[in-house]
């Protein structure tokens, strides 16, 4: 067993990210998301599923055609390959953990 902080973990424009392969191989990646209003990944999908954890705040969700405003205590499950993206609403932070079922990330960005 070993204990890290999300500081200890690499971050991108808005978030940390564990990446399993980094780790021993553990079957996940998650990202450690805080979005301030506005921000958000551009549209992208992945060959496995995503499962999206709000802890705070809202966001708007799309995948494939269907858009939902979301948050704090919704789940939202992203089934593989499906083109998906979400924006924070604001007010404040929006904070959630995205739980990438591969122990690598593979991200296909659709948007220019």
């Amino acid at each position: 067993m070993y204990v890290l902080t999300q500081e200890q973990l690499p971050l991108s424009a808005f978030a940390h990210e564990f990446v399993g392969d980094d780790h021993g191989g553990v079957g996940i990646c998650l990202i450690f998301t805080e979005a301030k209003p506005g921000q958000g990944p551009a549209l992208h999908k992945h060959p496995y599923e995503e499962v999206h954890l709000v802890q705070e705040g809202t966001a708007l969700f799309v995948a494939d055609r269907e858009e939902r405003v979301v948050g704090a205590g919704e789940i939202v499950v992203v089934p593989a390959g499906t083109p998906h993206r979400f924006e924070s609403l604001g007010p404040g932070v929006m904070r959630e953990i995205g739980v990438h079922v591969n122990r690598r990330f593979v991200t296909e960005w659709l948007d220019p």
